[in-house]
This record gives structure tokens, C-alpha cells and sequence, in this order.
């Protein structure tokens, strides 16, 4: 159940988009809303809470039936599907890509190898919940019978990103544990990070799935040393637990097999926050919040894979990307978040997308002749409009740059929040 071969540049699609191109690289937007003043109607997604204006940018009713008809002949209905089912679309490693199943309602059935995978991953569910239960609630102690206050997640990557980006954002719902993140070897990362802790009441989380990553053992290493200046080598039990597959070498370091939570070949890093990897995450906001994450990406999982493409909110962003990045020739995409809570998301979708798409030889095994990404980037608004947005409005680049802006603030100033969304719209 590989995915499709076909070279996208030499569809019949892909040939029509040339030919259109040329009539669409000097439009104007004011001529095109002018001209139709329905385009906002005509060019939206609203879905639950979602409402997704793509008005603004440089296509038309043709643009897009030439994109989804390009869609079509690249069989992306049968490359979702296999994708859901289990389908070993990593061909590299030969292995299916089912981050989706640790989001997905219990009554599933998808397998791997011919397993059910849903009975481990309700099991890896059911321990996380019962950890963070007692973390948080103070039952669960230190070496000194003292209740843990901060929680050290260490790890690179998409253990690091993923993390530390939904903790950030999640921050309004966060109990009284502080959360702290050790990533990069740099040795006054860590440092800095733990000459603020009392290793009486700091949990350590370590996160790796071979338990082999140069950063993550350095950075455990000294950790593990700083905690021993104040307790003894049977104390690390109590302290550390671990996410990783590699049970023996992590036994070695003197962690409790009880607290060592497993991870799944069958889950790529850098989408690796739904599953165990957001063990800090269910630390930071509990786990039925946590829960309650993984039911929101199931049900966008539901409407990318279920949806017609025409109102498919990942689809019709995607082709949009395909048509910038490939015909017009932009090399960037900004993402622009007007909520500081997502000040992360930028950076995580940078993995996510550009190690993702970061190819240069196609499944054909042949080299692509073609763009297969954009460079993310991004900042939240307002204050990008204060560092780059004088490139983005006067430069001589085209920089297409996706808005993201929320009805209603969290702590309800509606001062604060009327301001903000005037520059939201405004700058859109």
C-alpha cells in the first residue's frame, strides 16, 4: 500500500496551471474583489468553529479547479485513505504513519502487522493519566517526601518542539506545575535552566526514542549528576522516567521500568506530541485536557479525510502552497498568529512541514524537477508588525502568509482583544 509514484509536473493539471499562470502573475486583488464582490462567499471554509477566508489570494474559480483537478490525478483520495488504514507509506523505512490513531476514538480498528494497535495504545493512555493524576495531586513524592513543583522535559526535536509548543499554548489551563525545557546541547542551556531548581521537588522527563541522542543523554547526563550532588543513585527512580523504546539502556540509567512510558516505531518524531511524548503536557494542563486535544485533532483528522476536497480546509491550504511555491516561485510562507499563546507554533510547524517536504529525490526514486516546500517562518502579531511586515507589504518579495486570529480572548479583556483583531484585519 505504497503511496502514488506519479510526478506531479507532468500531469495534464499541472501543464493547465503553466498556461494559467501567465494570466494570473500581474491580476490585481482590488480588480478581482471589484469584479466579484461574492469572492469572500465564494472562496471560504467555514467548519465547527473554523471559518477560513482564502479570498485574498492571487487566484480564481479556474486556479482552483485546476488545483483540485490536479489533486485528483496525483490520487490524494487513495494516498489519505492509505494513510488512515495503515498503509506503509514511509518507504524508506517501510513502516505505516499512524500518529492518527493515537487521537482516534477507541471503537478504531486499524492494525499494524495485523494488530489491533488500539488495546497498546489504551494501555500507554491509561498509565499516563494515572502519572499525571498523581504528579499533579501531590500523592506521588520525591526523595524527600516533598511534592514535585517543577517538571523538566528533556529531549530535541519533535520531543522538544511539539512539547513545548502545546504547553505554550495551553498555558490558560495549566495547574500549578511549572514546566521547563532542556533541548540543545549547548551546556548553559541546561544549566541555566536547572541553577533555578530544588531537586527535591523537579521531575525529570527524558525523551528519546532510541534513548541514543547525543543531546538528550548529554543533557541527561549532567542533569542526572547535578541531582546526585543531593541524593543518592536510587533516588534517580524517583525523579526520572523516560519515553523511549530502548528499555535496557534506559534501566542503565537508573530509571524504574514502571516509569518508563513506550513509544511506537509506527509515530515519526516530529508528530510524536499526541502520544506519549506529551507526557509533559498532561503534566502542564492534566490529562483530561490533554484528552480533550487529542478529541479536536480527531475530529480535523475526520474532516481531512472524509470532507470533498473543495471544502477540505488541509487540502485546499496545501494546493494553495503548491500553486505560491511552484508557479509564482515563492520560496517563504509566514505564519502569523494573533494570539501570543502560539508564539511556538511557527517553529513547530517548521519541522512538521520543511523536514516533512525536505526532499529532492521523489518516490520514483528520481530527482524531483520541482518545488517540494516552502521556508516556514513567523512571529505572533502585533508584534510582527513591528520587526518584518515592511517586507512583506513594500518589499520586492511575495511572501504568501497565512493570519490566524481568535473571536474571543481567553482572560476576556475585550480592550485589549478589539485592539488586537483591528490590526488583524487590518493588516489582512
Amino acid at each position: 500500500m505504497a503511496l502514488d509514484t506519479t510526478n506531479p509536473s507532468g500531469t495534464k493539471a499541472w501543464q493547465d496551471l503553466r498556461e494559467h499562470f501567465f494570466d494570473m502573475q500581474t491580476v490585481s486583488m482590488k480588480d478581482m474583489f471589484r469584479e466579484n464582490p461574492d469572492r469572500a462567499e465564494e472562496f471560504h471554509i467555514k467548519w465547527n468553529n473554523f471559518l477560513v477566508d482564502y479570498s485574498k489570494n492571487v487566484i480564481n474559480r479556474k486556479t482552483m479547479d485546476t488545483l483540485l483537478a490536479l489533486a485528483d490525478e496525483m490520487n490524494l483520495k487513495s494516498s489519505i485513505e492509505k494513510y488512515f488504514s495503515g498503509g506503509l507509506i514511509n518507504k524508506t523505512e517501510n513502516r505505516a504513519v499512524l500518529h492518527t490513531a493515537l487521537r482516534a476514538k477507541q471503537d478504531a480498528n486499524v492494525a499494524v502487522d495485523g494488530q489491533n494497535i488500539f488495546e497498546e495504545i489504551s494501555t500507554v493512555k491509561n498509565k499516563m493519566k494515572a502519572f499525571s493524576d498523581e504528579i499533579i495531586s501531590g500523592s506521588r513524592k520525591g526523595f524527600t517526601e516533598k511534592a514535585f513543583t517543577d517538571v523538566v522535559n528533556i529531549g530535541i526535536g519533535g520531543s522538544d518542539l511539539g512539547p513545548a509548543m502545546a504547553v505554550e499554548a495551553l498555558a490558560f489551563y495549566q495547574n500549578h506545575l511549572k514546566v521547563h525545557f532542556v533541548s540543545n546541547v549547548d551546556g548553559d542551556h541546561v544549566l541555566e535552566t536547572i541553577k533555578k531548581l530544588n531537586p527535591e521537588t523537579t521531575l525529570f522527563v527524558i525523551v528519546s526514542k532510541t534513548f541514543t541522542t547525543q543531546e538528550t543523554l548529554s543533557n541527561s547526563e549532567t542533569i542526572r549528576k547535578w541531582f546526585l550532588a543531593s541524593a543518592k543513585q536510587e533516588d534517580v527512580a524517583k525523579h526520572f522516567v523516560a519515553v523511549s523504546t530502548n528499555i535496557g539502556k534506559v534501566m542503565e540509567f537508573g530509571i524504574a521500568e514502571d516509569n518508563i512510558f513506550p513509544m511506537w516505531d509506527w509515530v515519526g518524531g516530529r508528530f510524536s506530541l499526541w502520544s506519549a511524548v506529551g507526557l509533559s503536557i498532561s503534566l502542564a494542563v492534566g490529562f483530561d485536557n490533554f484528552e480533550k486535544m487529542l478529541s479536536g485533532a480527531f475530529e480535523m483528522d475526520e474532516h481531512f479525510r472524509n470532507t470533498p476536497f473543495e471544502q477540505n480546509i488541509p487540502v485546499i491550504l496545501a494546493l494553495l502552497t503548491v500553486w505560491y511555491n511552484n508557479f509564482f516561485g515563492a520560496e517563504t510562507e509566514a505564519i502569523i498568529p494573533y494570539a501570543q499563546y502560539l508564539q511556538k507554533l511557527a517553529l513547530y510547524l517548521q519541522q512538521g512541514i520543511m523536514e516533512s517536504n525536505g526532499k529532492s529525490i521523489g518516490r520514483d526514486g528520481n530527482p524531483v524537477n520541482y518545488q517540494t516546500g516552502t521556508i516556514i517562518w513567523g512571529e505572533p502579531g502585533t508584534n510582527s508588525q513591528h520587526a518584518f511586515f515592511q517586507l512583506i507589504h513594500q518589499g520586492t518579495k511575495l511572501i504568501p502568509t497565512d493570519f490566524i486570529g481568535f473571536v474571543k480572548s481567553l482572560h476576556g479583556n475585550q480592550d485589549h482583544h478589539d485592539k488586537l483583531m483591528s490590526n488583524f484585519f487590518a493588516q489582512t
